[in-house]
């Protein structure tokens, strides 16, 4: 780690740069790749009704909604939820996303922790013998719900638990979730309930096997480089809780290349390669970028909200616990929500301004309505 400040910077210029890092500044183009993004590094949450794809086609992947394309894959993975990689990172996404620690895959399997520390059982052991059964499972693509009665009869406990909601005894959610890529398993686009599928061509040797051959490094799609990198400039209390990680753990993996900046008076780190383009952000663009962010988009998943929308009376209308709307980004700032409102063939957007928009940026939020309606197969409404 590099204690040094080299560079002070302001939200604004942070913003930017993460506009430009997330490669939201992108023109599409026709003959770019299906995983051509840099965002697929740390995986791309697919929630919501335009999901991850519209994610992509944000950063100029010629993507559309429900045509999916077969250089990516679908695993639940960081805080159980699902997100897109390219197919051909698929092993070493495992490799990355396998616990830093006992005290950490405790964290991320939620409740799941007590019991097996009460029976004694590691939870990395937990989680690989969980995986295990389920490779053995899923010989054919299996529903959820299938799948999760097989396993409470395979596993009991510690396992399992009653759920009162539910009225059943059932295997706990986030072992179950998080065991999933472990065990070689993917799960098929747009299946509601989701239906688990075997990875092909899966090594046999990498089931449920969660060791790490070297500690300290994660490879190529090295996860806290990764929110170094597309989110930064970060703490480490912002890398641990995007990661569901101890902080502890956070910081024994802490880069050397990590340099300390001051962002507004307050200390974050960036990569020591993303200095230039961090100060090169200090320059507002040509024409502003204008996004329909997606609910669950990575640029709203940064932890340090404060520096995304300092007026903390917005947070709760941008970030309520259930039903969140889209966002409207203009030069890195969010000046709104908005909702999607389809009916038949058309699409109509609700929208909320948070501050009265000029004639420009309402023509630009147009073109990016129309963008959305194409993207979806509709008109506008």
């Amino acid at each position: 780690m590099v204690s040094d400040v080299a560079l002070r910077v302001g939200r604004t210029q942070v913003l930017r740069y993460r506009v430009h890092a997330q490669q939201l500044d992108r023109a599409p183009r026709a003959d770019r790749p299906p995983d051509d993004a840099a965002v697929l590094d740390l995986g791309v949450q697919h929630t919501g009704p335009d999901g991850s794809l519209w994610a992509l086609a944000l950063r100029g992947v010629p993507v559309r909604a429900h045509d999916w394309p077969r250089e990516l894959a679908l695993a639940w993975t960081l805080r159980g939820a699902p997100h897109a990689y390219r197919r051909s990172d698929l092993t070493a996404v495992e490799k990355a996303l396998r616990p830093f620690s006992e005290a950490d895959a405790a964290k991320r399997v939620l409740n799941a922790s007590g019991p097996l520390k009460e029976a004694g059982v590691p939870v990395v052991d937990a989680i690989g013998e969980v995986a295990r059964t389920m490779r053995d499972v899923v010989t054919a693509p299996t529903a959820k719900g299938a799948l999760s009665t097989r396993m409470t009869a395979e596993m009991g406990e510690p396992y399992v638990r009653w759920c009162e909601p539910c009225g059943a005894t059932h295997m706990y959610e986030m072992s179950f979730r998080l065991a999933a890529l472990h065990a070689g398993l993917e799960l098929e686009p747009d299946t509601s309930p989701p239906v688990l599928r075997r990875i092909p061509r899966w090594p046999a040797g990498q089931v449920g096997v969660l060791d790490r051959a070297v500690p300290d490094d994660d490879g190529p799609l090295d996860q806290v480089r990764g929110v170094l990198h597309l989110l930064g400039p970060v703490t480490v209390k912002d890398v641990a809780t995007f990661l569901d990680s101890p902080a502890k753990d956070v910081r024994s993996r802490w880069p050397d290349d990590a340099v300390a900046v001051t962002v507004d008076g307050a200390e974050a780190f960036v990569l020591a390669s993303d200095l230039d383009a961090l100060e090169r952000a200090a320059d507002p663009p040509d024409e502003p970028v204008v996004r329909l962010l997606g609910p669950f988009d990575l640029y709203l998943q940064a932890r340090d909200r404060s520096v995304l929308v300092p007026d903390a009376g917005r947070h709760k209308a941008l970030w309520p616990t259930i039903g969140r709307p889209g966002a409207v980004l203009v030069d890195g700032e969010i000046i709104g929500t908005w909702r999607p409102r389809a009916k038949g063939k058309t699409l109509a957007l609700e929208l909320d301004e948070w501050l009265p928009w000029e004639r420009r940026t309402r023509a630009a939020i147009e073109a990016e309505h129309e963008r959305l309606a194409q993207f979806r197969g509709l008109d506008v409404a």
